[in-house]
């Protein structure tokens, strides 16, 4: 009733759970218990010690904190406090590198140089790894794009940056898409994935066209 005494006539709550006003507002003037003073103390250090944290911190590392400040409490405790103070941790997800430019692997010349204006679908498609947090994880996903529609034709998801994760991507375009014999430009990031010898073997048909560099 207290919490919701701002949206609801405390007479309407009264009738509706089948409490005398007297019996609440007695309620109300009651002094708190030692544990009530002592969770507001802890909901008063919980808001500090998460606002110190930029509200990264979740219970685990609120209930570590308070042990150390003397007040070793249960973690369920802590869970409970930080509900009643409608607190959750922000996790900041830490940044996943999909390029890995550092090998020795051949690269080719930058054919297209930025010149991001075709006449028609499957002349260029370009191509590059994203990651993608979920429940479970991190994932990748590959994608190809064909320059002219700007539409995704091809794409893969793993949980990995294996060059089987590009392959599939590519396999996938090839399958639903039919590029000329005039020939097709494919222009992925410097990746190792992309400029791996599986790859290029992969890319060596005649209407191909390798050309590995950042997007």
């Amino acid at each position: 009733m207290d919490a919701q005494k701002a949206h609801f006539p405390i007479s309407l709550m009264c009738q509706v759970l089948k409490q005398s006003r007297s019996g609440y507002y007695a309620w109300c003037n009651r002094p708190l218990s030692p544990r009530g003073k002592e969770n507001e103390t802890l909901s008063q250090m919980i808001q500090q010690i998460q606002q110190e944290s930029r509200q990264t911190y979740g219970s685990p590392r609120i209930q570590a904190a308070l042990a150390a400040q003397g007040f070793p409490i249960s973690r369920q405790r802590v869970i409970r406090l930080m509900a009643n103070l409608g607190i959750n941790a922000h996790l900041r997800r830490k940044f996943k590198g999909t390029t890995d430019s550092n090998h020795r692997l051949p690269i080719a010349e930058n054919t297209l140089d930025r010149c991001f204006k075709t006449d028609a679908s499957d002349q260029v498609w370009v191509a590059d790894i994203t990651y993608i947090w979920t429940a479970e994880g991190w994932v990748y996903l590959a994608v190809i794009l064909d320059l002219f529609s700007r539409r995704v034709v091809g794409w893969s998801i793993a949980e990995h940056l294996r060059t089987e994760l590009v392959l599939t991507a590519l396999s996938a375009a090839l399958g639903h898409r039919k590029p000329s014999s005039a020939g097709l430009l494919f222009h992925p990031d410097r990746g190792a994935q992309y400029a791996s010898h599986d790859y290029q073997q992969a890319l060596s048909h005649p209407t191909h066209q390798y050309d590995c560099r950042l997007v």
